[in-house]
């Protein structure tokens, strides 16, 4: 006989798990539909244009433009590469082909980010490395602002049809 753990008094706690149906998964799909990472990377690149020209308003120096749209890009143009290989469709693909394929792009992406970074010197006259971190900050922190626009604007309100998932399905006992 094993000897008791703190585990054992915490999976005790747990209501039995229950599987959703196909008709309840499809209803939480229709719920929470997911959001395509192309709007993330679009809203990416909105944010970069303005804090460039919000940098080069400030400062009245095209440089300080230029430097804060390369660390804009710097996100963006990796972020797209991502994007594009991880949603790309393989037919038959198992799970750990998946996770494999999604951390070689994450590898991938940031290389990509520090390949950019290291060009930065090269290919902004005059850089501030101080505008390009603002830019290169505010762009990685975008997905926040997609995040709350999910929330604030694709809020879908639940009907009766789409809140049906019942309490066992959802692992609380009756």
């Amino acid at each position: 006989m094993r000897p008791a753990t703190d585990f054992d008094e915490v999976e005790a706690d747990v209501p039995d798990f229950k599987p959703l149906t196909a008709e309840q998964a499809q209803q939480l799909r229709e719920r929470h539909p997911p959001v395509s990472p192309w709007w993330v990377i679009l809203g990416q690149a909105a944010v970069g244009v303005l804090v460039a020209l919000a940098a080069w308003r400030i400062t009245g120096e095209t440089r300080t433009g230029w430097s804060a749209a390369w660390g804009a890009l710097a996100v963006v143009i990796p972020a797209a590469v991502f994007a594009r290989g991880v949603t790309r469709r393989r037919n038959g693909a198992n799970p750990a082909a998946a996770v494999a394929g999604f951390l070689g792009w994450e590898f991938v992406k940031i290389a990509l980010t520090l390949a950019l970074l290291a060009l930065s010197p090269k290919v902004v006259p005059g850089l501030s490395w101080l505008a390009l971190v603002v830019g290169l900050v505010a762009t990685m922190k975008t997905w926040w602002l997609a995040l709350l626009a999910r929330a604030v604007f694709g809020k879908k309100t639940a009907t009766p049809e789409t809140s049906k998932i019942s309490a066992p399905a959802m692992g609380k006992k009756d």
